[in-house]
Order: structure tokens, then sequence, then C-alpha cells
């Protein structure tokens, strides 16, 4: 098992910049795929990008390609995001996730651990 703490929400303005991180418990962290994904009130939680285990291969939304980065510190069992020109609709409560099946998982649905959330709002 792994359990996931998110950090580095918080309150920025549109144009602004945030580092999300995700710190995984346990010793098999380098052997998940590590997942972001974000909820809006009101909406489904959303896929945002997602990272495989050697930190090789990444994938992301298309609203948020050239703006979000995905990576992974395997001796730190931590995976970020890096998150540049925001705008208010990348405002959500963001959450990290792993999956240790094979193949890259685009849906909340094949991801088996999550962080509680981090709220990421975007305003002036």
């Amino acid at each position: 098992q792994v359990q996931l703490e998110e950090s580095g929400g918080g309150l920025v303005q549109p144009g602004g910049s945030l580092r999300l991180s995700c710190a995984a418990s346990g010793r098999t962290f380098s052997s998940y795929k590590m997942g972001w994904f974000r909820q809006a009130p009101g909406k489904e939680r959303e896929f945002v990008a997602v990272i495989t285990p050697s930190g090789v291969i990444t994938r992301y939304v298309d609203s948020v390609k050239g703006r979000f980065t995905i990576s992974r510190d395997n001796a730190k069992n931590t995976v970020y995001l890096q998150m540049n020109s925001l705008k208010p609709e990348d405002t959500a409560v963001y959450y990290c996730a792993a999956d240790m099946t094979y193949g890259l998982k685009y849906s909340a649905s094949e991801y088996d651990y999550w962080g509680q959330g981090t709220q990421v709002t975007v305003s002036s």
C-alpha cells in the first residue's frame, strides 16, 4: 500500500505559478505510475497529468499542455506538478493518485490510492 499527501496549493493571481507536491509513504514508490487529477465544484474529477514509474513518459490533458509539468523524484518518494500561466479555470481541488498496473491510465476509477487533495484557487 501507499499513502499520499499533497501540499503546495493556495491562492494565486491569473498568470501566476504554483508547485504542488505529493509525498508518498512506502518502499515501492518507484513502482507506481503517478497521476494528478482535479475536481472543480459541481464537476467530475478530471485527469490532469500522469508520469510513468521511471519518469521517462508523461502525458497531459490538452488544456494544461505547455503550462503544467509533472515530474518525480523517486529518491524522495515525491511527485510534483509545476503549474505556470495559471487561469481561473484551473481553480479546483488537486489530487495525486498512484497505480501499479501496467499502462498509462487517464481515468480516476483506474487508480488505487489517493491523497486528500489540495485547493488551488486562481483569482484576482
